[in-house]
């Protein structure tokens, strides 16, 4: 798994690369630095700097909106209100209080019956320290929606409004996460690997759609319902990854995931268009790249081969998924109504062209026809021939959301048609034979739930199984003079005891500070006027243990300010007993 991990430049000045090398020797840190070091250590126990925090915007019941005038909120133990870092009130266990906003952009805040309890500008902060947080009539999956951390009323950009934020550890939201997005019955294993995608996802930089938040609690992120609807497992899972992302050449992965696969997960460039360009096929992504469950299946890019893949069951991971293999079919007259509704929705993507306006009329159907898959079978640009136009489709999702049934979109792209004409070449009929459910690319989850319950291989293997080429490990960080990097802490869990710091000394620092559990070490890290030795690791299997492990970062301050280090744990298999390499 180590020779997978790339070092490479890094483009400027403080953002570089990881740092690595040296044989450790017990050594005494600078007392300033040590005592910062014990003062993180300590404040990571009482679970604050172990996790980063992560703001989720809280949606209304249906989703519908993220922006309110007007909210109730209580806690289900003394609930505490602050503006800024000002404790303004206290309220016992369960007391609503309102929360309106005034046209000047201030808030008022007043109990039921109505009685202020105080008018206020700037953002308001509700905690519970002893308890969890509710939004009065807000229900989540059945259940009064309840969410541990803190909430935010933030003012929102267009109008007198604001946002109801949820600040909170990563560890706490994923606990949140992983049960919604994953049923628990697929086993601890899929659970975990769950897990470490969710993580991922939400750790990984993006556009985001508000400033007041990163993340919302919908499908449109990922699925957060708060601390009522955790289950015990998926707590364990989150527990037992703590920490843990998944990364390919010191970066994240975009760790995408699905339903089902249907046998066969497909490449990022064969499903997805680039972001800003909007260029399909997208640019390759290595570590998500087409791979069939049955490593002999070879490509379905042939009709041929995509049909009698799709019009069978082979063995595959998912197999024990309701969408691992389905049908649909259309009388002509009813694909015309269907497509006349869904071609002008779907051509302000700009994947369908010549683009179908509303008031355009669609004449009769003569075929669909595929021009081109993707490994796994999926449908990456076809035709829908009638007789006096053709209209030419590109992209899974938007051939998914084309080709409906009854107003629902198809499960997945990967699908054949036996189309069904008469002797002058007229649609009679179309039957789809298809196999999946969702995008297809990177993990499927039927299919984890399959590798953990059925076939016991641990979430790892899991991961790398549809992650190609990828480690596992912590969140690569920076140390550095300056005063938000001179010493970094991290909780992870290390499933087994074997583990390594990966360094990039690109700036040539000659040794790191660091603490693991409790313990100081120095590192000494080599260095050539050179610059050799840049990428190394450090063995610190013996300085771990099995379960949760804090390893604090310490700069070397006397290594001056203008040099860095940017380095992670890495997990391992086994310890190869070198110090350094």
């Amino acid at each position: 798994m180590g020779d997978q991990v790339k070092c490479f430049c890094g483009l400027v000045c403080i953002i570089f690369l990881t740092m690595i090398f040296s044989v450790p020797v017990d050594a005494q840190i600078p007392s300033t630095t040590l005592q910062i070091a014990k003062t993180a250590e300590a404040t990571e126990a009482k679970n604050i700097s172990a996790s980063e925090f992560i703001r989720v915007g809280i949606g209304s019941p249906s989703f519908g909106t993220y922006v309110y005038k007007n909210i109730g909120i209580y806690g289900t133990s003394q609930l505490e209100i602050y503006v800024g870092n000002t404790l303004i009130d206290k309220f016992s266990a369960n007391t609503n209080v309102n929360v309106s906003i005034n046209p000047d952009y201030t808030y008022t805040l007043k109990e039921d019956d109505g009685t202020e309890i105080a008018k206020v500008a700037g953002n308001v902060t509700f905690k519970c320290p002893d308890g969890l947080l509710g939004v009065k009539g807000l229900k989540r999956a059945g259940s009064v929606a309840l969410y541990r951390g803190s909430f935010d009323i933030v003012k929102a950009s267009g109008g007198v409004q604001f946002n109801l934020v949820n600040r909170l550890g990563v560890e706490e939201y994923l606990k949140g996460v992983v049960p919604n997005e994953m049923p628990v019955r697929f086993g601890l294993e899929a659970l975990k690997a769950q897990s470490v995608a969710a993580r991922n996802y939400v750790l990984s930089p993006r556009v985001k759609s508000s400033p007041n938040y990163d993340v919302v609690d919908s499908v449109a992120s990922q699925v957060y319902f708060g601390a009522n609807s955790e289950k015990e497992l998926g707590n364990q899972a989150v527990q037992e990854t703590e920490g843990i992302v998944a990364l390919y050449d010191w970066d994240l992965i975009l760790a995408l995931y699905s339903s089902t696969a249907g046998g066969y997960t497909e490449s990022y460039s064969y499903a997805f268009s680039d972001p800003s360009t909007k260029e399909f096929p997208s640019d390759d992504k290595p570590y998500l790249r087409a791979k069939p469950d049955i490593l002999s299946q070879g490509s379905l890019k042939s009709e041929n081969d995509a049909m009698e893949y799709y019009k069978s069951s082979p063995d595959a991971y998912d197999i024990r998924s309701p969408y691992f293999r389905w049908t649909k079919e259309w009388s002509a007259d009813e694909l015309k109504k269907e497509l006349e509704q869904s071609l002008v929705k779907q051509s302000t993507t700009g994947f369908v062209r010549p683009a179908f306006n509303k008031g355009d009329t669609l004449d009769d159907i003569m075929e669909l026809k595929v021009l081109r898959r993707g490994d796994s079978g999926k449908i990456i640009e076809m035709e829908i021939v009638t007789k006096s136009q053709t209209y030419k489709v590109f992209k899974e999702l938007v051939i998914r959301r084309l080709l409906t049934k009854n107003g629902s979109a198809l499960p997945s792209a990967n699908v054949v048609f036996e189309n069904a004409q008469d002797n002058e070449g007229n649609l009679i009929s179309v039957k789809a034979y298809g196999g999946g459910f969702g995008h297809g690319v990177g993990l499927s989850q039927y299919g984890a739930g399959f590798m953990a319950s059925e076939l016991h291989i641990p979430f790892d293997k899991i991961l790398q199984h549809y992650y190609s080429g990828i480690i596992l490990g912590t969140k690569p960080v920076i140390v550095s003079a300056d005063i938000s990097q001179q010493v970094v802490a991290q909780g992870f869990y290390a499933n087994r005891k074997f583990a390594n710091i990966v360094v990039d000394n690109k700036f040539q620092v000659s040794k790191l500070n660091v603490n693991i559990n409790g313990k100081d070490y120095t590192f000494d890290l080599p260095t050539s006027i050179f610059g050799g030795n840049r990428c190394v690791r450090i063995n610190i299997s013996k300085y771990i243990k099995q379960g949760h492990n804090v390893i604090v970062y310490s700069y070397p301050m006397e290594e001056g300010n203008k040099k860095a280090l940017r380095l992670f744990v890495e997990l391992v298999e086994k310890d190869d007993n070198n110090d350094i390499w």
